[in-house]
């Protein structure tokens, strides 16, 4: 009995010693991560803005007189050369003013010399002479300005180029002014125009650099120019119509296509900041934020001060330097000093 109670005395001690002299779980190995290097980019925010896509130099051609449409002689895609006919207005009606002008001014203008007669032979007074010559001036201007609105009832193109748009038909009723053709550049080109608020105009000069991206041609970023910043705002919008122009590309652009617009400051141009991407922010709050560095095979949390924020990055005043490596992949689950495994800079 008492071997027994020996035996069975040690088993549990064995039993005990065994499950007391288990490992202790070891500890994790360094968690991957991926690593972007901190860019440097304009000391301003860029202007951030949505536009359509037109093209150069567009003319709106018109009659200056109202009638009826005789004929269009051009339709969309049509190119012209300058000086060829495009459109007419009905003529009969324009033509019989200018013909009752006419009679008018050579009826005035006998008028005036039988006048000057009658005045030199001292059988009328010199005020109806006089009235007599004004008569013959009144009608010479009314024939003038008939003749020149019947020049202004034919549309002839203006340069070489290409139709547009096409705003009328023939037998339409047109009132003066009415856009009936609108006509391109022959050589092509075309520029983006875009509406902005005085906060934002205000930063632009001439010349500034503008990424843009269409819908129609997604991943694809075209590169222009600020050529237009208009002196005083839209009536109708409130807006300044800033228009952009576009270099040269192999994309089939049309008039129309809509743009998503991103304009660097040229003010900042001589200034720039550390910019941060989106994805090392592991907290933020107003103007200040953290981020994790590497720092000898561990995580190192860094803050920073923030000036602003852009669609990819975060642009920082202070913290860090443009060319310093940050932690992107998986910066949320690190904690500080948790060993990393080696990465690439992207």
């Amino acid at each position: 009995m008492r071997l027994a109670m020996l035996v069975a005395t040690a088993c549990a001690a064995a039993l005990i010693s065994a499950c007391s002299g288990d490992a202790a779980p070891a500890a994790p190995g360094p968690r991957p991560v991926g690593i972007a290097a901190v860019t440097s980019g304009p000391a301003l925010p860029p202007v951030i803005t949505s536009g359509v896509i037109t093209p150069r130099d567009q003319l709106r051609l018109s009659f200056k007189v109202a009638g009826v449409v005789d004929r269009i002689r051009v339709r969309e895609g049509d190119r012209v050369r300058r000086g060829q006919e495009l459109a007419t207005l009905e003529l009969a009606e324009i033509d019989a003013e200018v013909e009752q002008a006419q009679r008018l001014a050579e009826k005035a203008e006998r008028d005036r010399v039988r006048g000057d007669e009658l005045r030199a032979a001292r059988l009328i007074s010199e005020g109806d002479a006089e009235r007599l010559r004004t008569d013959a001036q009144v009608a010479a201007a009314r024939l003038s300005a008939a003749r020149f609105n019947r020049a202004y009832a034919v549309i002839t193109s203006p340069r070489d180029g290409v139709v547009l748009r096409r705003r009328a038909e023939e037998r339409q009723v047109l009132g003066a002014g009415q856009d009936v053709l609108v006509i391109g550049p022959a050589d092509g080109g075309f520029v983006v125009r875009a509406g902005l608020a005085d906060r934002d105009v205000v930063k632009l000069r001439a010349g500034d650099v503008a990424r843009v991206m269409l819908d129609a041609f997604p991943g694809t970023a075209l590169v222009g120019s600020v050529t237009e910043i208009p002196g005083a705002a839209s009536e109708e919008t409130g807006l300044f119509d800033v228009e952009i122009s576009l270099e040269s590309t192999k994309l089939a652009l049309v008039g129309g296509l809509l743009a998503k617009v991103s304009i660097e400051p040229g003010a900042a141009r001589g200034n720039r900041l550390a910019y941060v991407p989106i994805g090392a922010i592991i907290e933020a709050e107003r103007e200040r934020a953290t981020v994790f560095v590497p720092a000898g095979g561990v995580a190192q949390r860094r803050e920073l001060v923030v000036a602003f924020i852009t669609p990819d990055a975060v642009a920082v005043r202070s913290g860090i330097a443009a060319g310093e490596p940050v932690i992107t992949d998986g910066a949320l689950y690190l904690s500080e000093g948790q060993p990393i495994a080696q990465a690439t800079v992207r």
